[in-house]
């Protein structure tokens, strides 16, 4: 995966996670600079909503957190991974309880933020929020992950802990659904 900075490369990042669960606290912080920008795109982009993102990337990391100085993180699985799981976990809960509010993603306000790159993202945000809209939960996942997140399927799979074939499957599934709304339209 290429979502983290060349500074610090995957062998860096289970390094630091070996630190901070070996009790160097500390470690964390690294971690955390290494892997936000990153995971705050993954997040916002499966919500479609940038303060929730912040939101749901907080409390990602709180469970990180947990994770590692309570020895549940075993290192089997990428620091990278691992996160983009707990990110993905909790963009898609924020999404569920979103949805039984009936609150539609282009009606949220998508940040407060101003200039002209934060009001040309919020727009981008904004129209790939209304493209996801109707897709199903594990369609628009398997999506954002695999074509805006730019992970391969075997990544994607890892992710959401599902096989390559369900991957596939739902991304044909959700492309369809996407030209066939894109051709009523």
């Amino acid at each position: 995966m290429s979502r983290v900075p060349e500074e610090c490369g995957v062998a860096d990042l289970q390094k630091l996670a070996r630190r901070v669960a070996s009790g160097e606290i500390e470690a964390f912080d690294a971690l955390v600079v290494a892997t936000q920008g990153s995971l705050l795109k993954l997040a916002a982009r499966i919500v479609g909503d940038v303060d929730e993102a912040e939101d749901i990337l907080q409390g990602a990391y709180l469970r990180a957190f947990d994770a590692l100085t309570g020895g549940a993180f075993d290192g089997r699985a990428r620091v990278e991974t691992w996160l983009h799981s707990i990110v993905v976990n909790g963009a898609r809960d924020a999404y569920r309880v979103r949805k039984r509010r009936d609150v539609r993603l282009s009606d949220m306000a998508l940040s407060d933020r101003v200039g002209p790159e934060t009001a040309l993202a919020r727009v981008a945000l904004r129209e790939l929020a209304d493209l996801l809209e109707g897709l199903p939960e594990e369609q628009r996942t398997a999506l954002v992950l695999k074509e805006v997140e730019g992970m391969t399927s075997s990544e994607v799979a890892k992710t959401l802990g599902i096989s390559e074939g369900a991957v596939e499957q739902r991304l044909v599934r959700a492309r369809q659904t996407l030209r066939e709304r894109m051709q009523h339209e």
